[in-house]
């Protein structure tokens, strides 16, 4: 079946593009449905032809769609893939992008700059989406700049639910990679039973992308098996230089948790050679053969957002899922 049957005449259709089809099948899985057939191929010129096999006319569709590289092509057949929900009906379009595109653009740090994440909310309701999910989002701002309803999913509790079982609670300390993700940490130390807080403070030029120097920690370390949080990890150099610095301060072991692995070269050689006992991620992204790596675990994002959808459907709460926390 590609679609659900309740409240009468109220159906759930999922859609996908083909980014990521095992994340989008294994979504579609955990809700007890199929993903809706689809036909997509690009013409010699590059441009896309999308769709949709079946009728989606009255449906509440949820239009599934990763965003690693070519970043762009995947957010084109996207909204393609919205319009033509549009055209053929769907009564409700709900965007479901596991990984904001253009989430680090979303303030202007010089003159003369875009907020590039703000162009890609509008041109998500241009589209015709009336509705917005996605997992950790680089800055919580950018929830505001779609005009309509937004759900932030948190991985969070999947993640710290797993690390749980990988240190030892007595002597483990959250760590930011810098100052403006501490708010963030704090939440990962309540859910390691309070764990002690430490930051690495580091620099970066705004003209240069993808480099940052991570120069010193701040917090106590020593002895102390660390858990080193961020929501995305892409050349890995930022990550890796903090690695060095807790290990250099005396930290018995560390812990690289994120959500995003974007992980564009050269990130898998430097996290494997960071010196952390494991990296731990999710799979909101495709992370290729080539990519991976003997200290890598990667957690499945899937029933996380099965459920969000599940609420959206039933015109639930998505903030349940989060003990309230948004």
């Amino acid at each position: 079946m590609t679609e659900i049957t309740a409240h009468g005449e109220k159906r759930l259709v999922v859609a996908s593009g083909r980014a990521h089809p095992e994340l989008a099948l294994e979504i579609a899985k955990e809700l007890g449905t199929e993903l809706l057939p689809t036909s997509a191929y690009d013409f010699a010129n590059g441009e896309i032809y999308v769709r949709f096999e079946d009728s989606v006319r009255g449906a509440d569709a949820f239009v599934i769609q990763a965003h690693p590289a070519p970043i762009n092509e995947w957010i084109m057949e996207q909204l393609i893939m919205i319009d033509s929900l549009k055209r053929a009906s769907a009564k409700r379009i709900t965007v479901v992008s596991p990984f904001y595109p253009y989430a680090r653009q979303d303030k202007k740090h010089r003159g003369r700059e875009p907020i590039s994440a703000r162009l890609m909310a509008d041109l998500y309701k241009t589209a015709g989406a009336h509705r917005l999910m996605s997992v950790d989002l680089h800055t919580a701002q950018i929830q505001g700049f779609f005009d309509g309803p937004v759900d932030h999913l948190m991985a969070i509790p999947l993640l710290a639910d797993y690390v749980r079982t990988r240190v030892d609670l007595n002597k483990v300390t959250v760590v930011s990679p810098d100052t403006g993700r501490v708010r963030v940490a704090e939440q990962w130390a309540e859910r390691l039973g309070g764990a002690p807080l430490a930051f690495v403070h580091k620099t970066r030029d705004v003209t240069v992308p993808n480099q940052a120097v991570s120069k010193q920690v701040v917090g106590q370390i020593e002895g102390r098996d660390c858990v080193l949080i961020d929501d995305m990890i892409d050349t890995g150099g930022t990550i890796a230089g903090a690695v060095q610095v807790l290990k250099n301060a005396g930290a018995r072991s560390v812990i690289i948790a994120a959500t995003h692995a974007v992980f564009s070269d050269p990130a898998p050689r430097r996290l494997a050679e960071s010196g952390a006992r494991e990296v731990v991620v999710t799979n909101t992204l495709p992370i290729a053969a080539d990519k991976r790596f003997d200290s890598l675990t990667v957690l499945s994002i899937a029933p996380l957002i099965a459920r969000a959808i599940h609420e959206v459907f039933d015109d639930g709460s998505v903030t349940s899922l989060f003990d309230g926390r948004s």
